[in-house]
């Protein structure tokens, strides 16, 4: 069925101190390059539109298993039939995007929550007739697909794309079963629904005040012990609170992914995410593995060392991202934001920091923290015919920074591969988040590099943490993922069942040197990932890894590293991961490829033990 490019998944979050009033010069963004407004005419026409190229499209039904004996004539057929397809698809996803971004804003109006549903709804009932284009291409061979691509050559430029949907032919179904699940789609999203509403409503009780989800988290990084303290456990309570809920929530998600799963034939939970990010389930478990086997050299080690260096025997859980040094650390404000990032960019050489300048120079960006404002940051490609959008919650601390390029690095990296056009942009997990974690990791080298002798230990302790958040807590999270899903098989899972999956995991993974204090047992419930996009989080890990081995390769010589890097990130989605790496002389296949990252992640811990000593 056709599909519009997706609402983009939140990312691993921030944290910093600072109240969000005091950034009031954080950007808004304008989508008036979209629509001016929910009541736009332009809505109702581009829903006409779409539907008129979904008809068009629909009229070659037949003609592709027709025309299988005539490989120019099928070539030709599927040229205009996948092009149509395109096409449908970038009108659908302007208002699909239009509904998302709107909505991310004001969680809190029900009107843009009705209106990002009722758009939902009103695109699956175009969309849903195109079901026939995939299942119509998987009736045929694979040698008739490539003489057809042979004999009408503009055809070939679609063999990314129709690799994937070749790739699904196992798991397809009839087409009154795929119509089915089609018109499905809008009634399961009302549960991601409720998990955000829940979250843009949810207040937790610190110190007096009563503060979003966002401020909550960020104080959980703030200089003083106590408001830590006080954040985390009113968090706790409100977690508690809503804990039925969510879990509700996320067994109802599991048990519906399950059923279709079985139907599919898919074997594993994670098979389906697996396919579409075109990785076999045996790398994603040895990457996973080789992340746990480094535990202890890896997470346990360091929170032992800042706890040492924070004067205690054993870090509260609130404890774990808190500044090292006693003073509060350093902000940033808007203006200083864009010099460093920019700036971190421009070291990359090419385009690259004349891409990221234009979310700057225009209202791309999304940055101001405020009530009804969805928590986390992500970008938002749209697509391949409009540009990119950026959202995050601004505190002017590092991580916010660091996050600004995170999410900034998606964005020039959806600029660039824009001239794919929308199917052949759209990039498999295993890649989409190269240029993000790159970017994060340019910026970070930036701040060491011009950060006084006396800042660097705490510097250094940000990026080691924010490394383990990234690769250690995000493998933590694929690993109770797993077991919840696995559990959810035999049975619906209890709040209290899912804290002690959550508990051994997190536990496992962090260390003694990190206690989990009661309450902590049900903070699974504001991961958006695990109701949203179901086994999303092992791209983090993933792309982590992958992205210190592209690090290594670039100290070697910078210079030839550029180009490479620019035509892996334009690829989009035309390569498949082994493919995009092979010009580094990089192999993913080879297990000792993730050992790269994790040795990286232990050499900082190393730098770290001897800045404390």
């Amino acid at each position: 069925m056709l599909r519009p490019p997706a609402r983009a998944p939140t990312t691993k979050g921030m944290n910093a101190p600072v109240q969000m009033t005091e950034f009031a010069d954080a950007p808004l963004w304008d989508l008036s390059d979209l629509y001016a407004s929910r009541e736009d005419a332009r809505i109702g026409a581009d829903l006409e539109r779409a539907k008129a190229l979904v008809d068009q499209m629909n009229a070659y039904q037949g003609k592709l298993i027709a025309q299988r004996g005539d490989a120019a004539a099928l070539g030709a057929a599927l040229d205009q039939t996948i092009a149509l397809y395109e096409q449908a698809a970038d009108v659908m996803g302007g208002l699909g995007a239009f509904a998302f971004l709107a909505a991310s804003t004001a969680r809190d109006d029900a009107g843009a929550q009705g209106f990002e549903a009722n758009i939902r709804e009103k695109m699956t009932v175009i969309a849903t007739p195109t079901v026939w284009l995939t299942l119509e291409i998987n009736q045929l061979e694979e040698t008739e697909i490539a003489a057809a691509l042979s004999a009408h050559p503009a055809a070939a430029r679609w063999s990314p794309w129709l690799r994937r949907v070749r790739a699904m032919k196992p798991h397809e179904l009839s087409t009154e079963l795929e119509t089915f699940i089609a018109e499905r789609g809008p009634i399961q999203a009302q549960w991601p629904r409720l998990f955000d509403e829940t979250l843009a409503a949810l207040r937790a009780d610190a110190d007096g005040e009563s503060l979003t989800l966002s401020e909550a988290l960020n104080r959980l990084s703030d200089a003083d012990a106590a408001k830590r303290a006080s954040a985390a456990e009113g968090l706790s309570k409100a977690f508690a609170d809503k804990a039925q809920t969510m879990a509700m929530v996320m067994n109802t998600v599991a048990a519906d992914k399950a059923l279709e799963d079985k139907w599919r034939g898919f074997k594993r939970p994670a098979d389906s995410r697996h396919l579409g990010n075109e990785v076999d389930g045996e790398s994603v478990d040895a990457m996973a593995e080789a992340v746990a086997e480094a535990y202890p050299r890896i997470s346990h080690r360091y929170y032992a060392l800042k706890a040492k260096a924070m004067g205690k025997t054993a870090l509260d859980h609130w404890d774990r991202n808190a500044p090292i040094e006693a003073t509060p650390p350093r902000t940033y404000d808007w203006a200083q934001a864009r010099e460093v990032v920019l700036a971190s960019f421009n070291d990359l050489g090419g385009d690259f920091a004349e891409r990221a300048a234009w979310f700057f120079d225009r209202p791309w960006i999304d940055a101001r923290a405020r009530p009804g404002k969805q928590s986390g940051a992500y970008a938002h490609p749209v697509t391949a015919d409009r540009h990119p959008y950026v959202f995050l919650n601004w505190m002017g601390e590092r991580r916010d920074l660091l996050t600004l390029a995170h999410e900034l690095g998606h964005g020039v990296h959806q600029t660039l591969a824009a001239a794919q056009g929308s199917l052949l942009a759209d990039t498999p997990l295993t890649l989409a988040e190269t240029a993000s974690i790159f970017a994060e990791g340019l910026t970070f080298d930036r701040l060491l590099a011009e950060a006084t002798p006396a800042d660097q230990r705490a510097l250094l302790a940000g990026r080691i943490e924010d490394g383990l958040n990234t690769v250690v807590r995000q493998i933590a999270f694929h690993r109770f993922e797993t077991r919840f899903h696995d559990e959810r098989a035999a049975g619906e899972v209890s709040v209290e069942r899912i804290g002690e999956i959550w508990m051994e995991e997190l536990g496992a993974s962090l260390g003694p040197a990190v206690t989990l204090n009661p309450g902590y047992e049900n903070w699974w419930a504001y991961v958006s990932h695990f109701v949203h996009s179901p086994f999303y989080v092992y791209a983090y890990a993933f792309g982590d890894l992958l992205v210190a081995a592209l690090m290594e390769t670039r100290a070697k010589d910078p210079e030839a590293f550029t180009p490479l890097y620019r035509d892996l990130l334009s690829g989009g989605g035309a390569h498949t991961y082994v493919e995009a790496l092979k010009p580094f002389g990089l192999n993913p296949r080879d297990p000792a490829f993730w050992t790269i990252g994790t040795r990286r992640l232990e050499r900082l811990v190393d730098q770290f033990e001897a800045l404390s000593a």
